[in-house]
C-alpha cells in the first residue's frame, strides 16, 4: 500500500498528525489527528506515531461507495467510517464494537442486503440477542441499527426507516447503591491511607464520574477563587479489541461541564498532592512520564491513573475489607442521594470533611514512601505498587 503524505505540527502545544489524500473523485483531502502528546520530551513518540498513521491510514468511505444491493453488514461498516467524523470518540468506539460482534456477524450469516432488510428481522434479532444480554444492552443495539438506517434513507438508499417499526426493549430496572453520611465515613476509613482515598473522596463529595476524576488537571482547580471546574475527562475506549485512554476538553453532557465549590479541606489536600508531584519529577528527571503532566491523578512515576482501575479494584478492595461490594460509580449517586436532604450543600461538606481532616492528621504524615501508598507518594528506589494492576 502507498504511503500517504503527513507530517508533525504542534496546535496549544500538542502534537498532531496531517495527513494529506486524495478521495476515491481525485479531491485532495486533509485529514487532522491528535495524538494527546504535550511538545515536552515526546518528539520521538510522535514521529514513531506518524510513520503509524501513514502506513495504516486508508480514506473513509464516501456515500458514492454506497449501495442498496450490498450486504446489511457491510453497509454498517461502511456507515461507521462516514459517521466516524461527526460522532464523539466514545461514541464511535461504542458503535465499533457493536456492529464487529454481534451486530455486524449476525446479519452477515443471514446473507441479507440493505434492501432486503424488513422490520421482522430486526425484531427476530433483538429477540435473540434478549435471551443472551440485558434488554439496555439490545437498546443500545437498535440506536445503532437506527442511526445507520436514518443516513441510509437521508441519502435515498432505502425508501423508510424499518428500525422505526420495531418495538425497542424496555429498559431492564436497575437500583444503584446508596450510602448513607454513615456508611461513608466507613468507606473513607476503608480506603484511607491507599492509592483510592483521593478519588474515592472525590466522587464521593462532588458526584464525579471515573473519566472526570482521572481526567481532574490542575489547570481546573483554582485555589484563590475556591472553585473546580470539570471541563476534561478521560474515558476508556476499546480500540481493535485493546482498551485505550483517550483525553478530551469535554464532558458527557453540556450540563456535566460545571463549576464546584473547592472546600478549605480537599485545597490542602490537593496542595500536599501537588507538592509531592514536584519532588518525584525532581527526583526522578527523564525518568518522569511528561506525558500526563498537569493531570492530579497521576504517579510516582507520572503515569496516569486509569479509569479501568477504579472500575475493577474498587469493589474488590472494600469487598476484601468488609464493605458492601459496590461499583465506583455508585458514589455519584450517593452524593446525589443525601445532598438534597441536607439544608445546604457548604454544610454537608464542611460536616464532612472535619471528618477527614482530623482522620488526616491523626493518621497521616504530609508524605509517604513504598508499600501501599495514597495518592501523594514520593518516589524511592524501593518498588512499589502503582495505579496501574
Amino acid at each position: 500500500m502507498k504511503l500517504v503524505a503527513g507530517h508533525l505540527t504542534l496546535k496549544n502545544g500538542r502534537y498532531y498528525v496531517v495527513l494529506n489524500y486524495r478521495n476515491a473523485g481525485g479531491q485532495q483531502k486533509t485529514k487532522w489527528i491528535s495524538l494527546g502528546l504535550p511538545e515536552k520530551g515526546n518528539k520521538r513518540k510522535a514521529e514513531a506515531e506518524l510513520a503509524r498513521l501513514r502506513a495504516e491510514f486508508e480514506p473513509p468511505k464516501e456515500v458514492c461507495d454506497l449501495s442498496s444491493d450490498m450486504l446489511f453488514a457491510d453497509y454498517l461498516f461502511e456507515w461507521l467510517e462516514i459517521a466516524k467524523g461527526r460522532l464523539a470518540v466514545a461514541t464511535y468506539s461504542s458503535y465499533a464494537a457493536m456492529i464487529k460482534k454481534p451486530v455486524g456477524p449476525y446479519f452477515r450469516q443471514r446473507n441479507l442486503t440493505l434492501r432486503e432488510l424488513e422490520a421482522r428481522h430486526l425484531q427476530m434479532f433483538y429477540s435473540e440477542m434478549l435471551r443472551k444480554v440485558k434488554p439496555n444492552t439490545v437498546i443500545h443495539y437498535h440506536a445503532v441499527i437506527h442511526q445507520a438506517l436514518k443516513y441510509a434513507m437521508k441519502t435515498d438508499l432505502v425508501t423508510q426507516n424499518v428500525a422505526m417499526k420495531v418495538d425497542r426493549p424496555k429498559k431492564n430496572d436497575y437500583q444503584p447503591v446508596f450510602l448513607d453520611a454513615e456508611k461513608l465515613q466507613h468507606l473513607f476509613e476503608v480506603v484511607k491511607g491507599t492509592k483510592l482515598e483521593l478519588p474515592v473522596l472525590v466522587a464521593a463529595f462532588y458526584g464525579l464520574r471515573r473519566g472526570e476524576v482521572c481526567g481532574l488537571k490542575w489547570n481546573a482547580i483554582d485555589f484563590e477563587r475556591g472553585t473546580i471546574t470539570i471541563r476534561h475527562t478521560v474515558p476508556s475506549l476499546q480500540v481493535d479489541g485493546k482498551t485505550k485512554m483517550y483525553a478530551q476538553d469535554s464532558a458527557k453532557t453540556k450540563s456535566s461541564m460545571r463549576t464546584l465549590p473547592l472546600v478549605d479541606s480537599f485545597a490542602e489536600y490537593f496542595k500536599e498532592v501537588k507538592a509531592a508531584q514536584d519532588v518525584n519529577k525532581k527526583v526522578c528527571g527523564n525518568c518522569y512520564n511528561y506525558e500526563y503532566d498537569g493531570y492530579v491523578f497521576v504517579d510516582e512515576l507520572g503515569n496516569l491513573m486509569k479509569p479501568n482501575y477504579l472500575t475493577s479494584q474498587f469493589p474488590k478492595f472494600i469487598q476484601n475489607h468488609g464493605c458492601k461490594r459496590m461499583r465506583f460509580h455508585n458514589l455519584r449517586h450517593s452524593c446525589a442521594s443525601f445532598l438534597p436532604q441536607t439544608a445546604s450543600a457548604p454544610s454537608l461538606f464542611e460536616s464532612l470533611f472535619l471528618f477527614c481532616q482530623r482522620k488526616k492528621q491523626a493518621s497521616r504524615p504530609a508524605f509517604h514512601s513504598g508499600g501501599e501508598l495514597g495518592i501523594f507518594s514520593v518516589h524511592s528506589c524501593a518498588p512499589s505498587r502503582r495505579f496501574a494492576p
